[in-house]
């Protein structure tokens, strides 16, 4: 450890995490950088849903994973513990498993990602838990290609509106739905074809003679069978939230009869190695796109990190359109 790194840290923890969490802004010890990992004096740091998943104890960090919540981070390397390509100093975004609300940060060299060309901390901070789910649901999962359909719920969000862009990008025409007709908006400046507002229009009835090749679905319950009527013959239903519940009844011979595929993923739990490959993947197919500005993360708000609870609050409102980010040091 060098010796200008301090020994102790802020950090945001949750405290009794249920029903009644809050999160406090607490001393912790700076963490030591394992064999193959870089120590990072972060900037900035992503807010996901899953972070309010975990302060409602809902998704706890895997084995051996600090319980600091924040899984996406931007920064400068301080301190390398092992071989890298990376420098002391150099500018880093990364996808963490937990840690981000901090001031340091420990996280895996493979998974480091240099920042595009002219990005700053705030927009860095943005990228990786957001590019790598959509790249690796998209493509891994969803197999989705040129001229194919894809329809993405929750539009408006910050997975949403990368992935509207990363789709368009890859040459798919793109339906969307979001909650309000300025949502429905901004979905189509970022390239959507089609912009529904759910709260006014059913999506299954706008999608009738539009069917998708592939699903994008972080909605769950209700919305999947839903989901199963306007799918294409070989479609592919890829699931990565609940927001509307886990469990739901379909009907398995439209499974069946259209030959789906009905899949899903989560990130965190994936091993060093699969996360290092698809840190690989973005950066050698994503990166060029954010370097030459075809495509860029869409900031709605940032915050301190002494105003994390009204990050939280802002995006279980869904009020918001795009990234919250949390500003750890200026």
């Amino acid at each position: 450890m060098l010796s200008n790194i301090p020994k102790t840290m802020r950090a945001a923890k949750v405290i009794n995490a249920g029903k009644d969490a809050t999160i406090e802004i607490t001393e912790q010890a700076v963490p030591t950088p394992k064999k193959g990992e870089a120590l990072i004096k972060v900037h900035a740091a992503g807010v996901n849903r899953p972070d309010l998943a975990q302060k409602a104890g809902r998704y706890n960090p895997p084995t051996g994973v600090t319980d600091i919540l924040g899984l996406e981070i931007s920064g400068s390397i301080v301190a390398l513990n092992g071989d890298s390509t990376f420098s002391i100093n150099d500018d880093i975004c990364a996808l963490v498993s937990g840690g981000g609300y901090a001031e340091y940060c420990t996280v895996p060299i493979s998974q480091c990602l240099p920042l595009p060309n002219n990005y700053d901390y705030i927009s860095a901070a943005a990228l990786p838990e957001n590019f790598m789910t959509v790249w690796y649901n998209l493509f891994n999962h969803g197999k989705l290609q040129q001229d194919e359909t894809i329809l993405i719920h929750g539009g408006s969000s910050g997975i949403g509106t990368t992935a509207i862009q990363i789709a368009k990008a890859f040459g798919a025409k793109v339906a969307v739905t979001a909650g309000s007709d300025e949502k429905c908006a901004v979905c189509r400046t970022l390239g959507a074809d089609i912009a529904i507002n759910y709260k006014a229009e059913d999506f299954v009835e706008a999608l009738s003679e539009n069917k998708a090749d592939v699903v994008l679905d972080m909605i769950g319950g209700d919305y999947v069978p839903r989901n199963i009527k306007i799918m294409k013959d070989k479609g592919r239903h890829v699931s990565i939230a609940g927001q509307r519940g886990w469990t739901t009844e379909i009907n398995i011979f439209d499974i069946m009869s259209k030959r789906l595929i009905l899949t899903g993923s989560t990130l965190r739990p994936r091993s060093m190695e699969e996360k290092a490959e698809l840190t690989k993947g973005i950066y050698d197919n994503i990166w060029p796109l954010l370097n030459n500005k075809a495509i860029k993360p869409l900031i709605h708000q940032t915050f301190s990190l002494d105003n994390v609870e009204q990050a939280h609050e802002l995006m279980q409102s869904s009020k918001h359109i795009g990234k919250i980010v949390l500003v750890i040091d200026a």
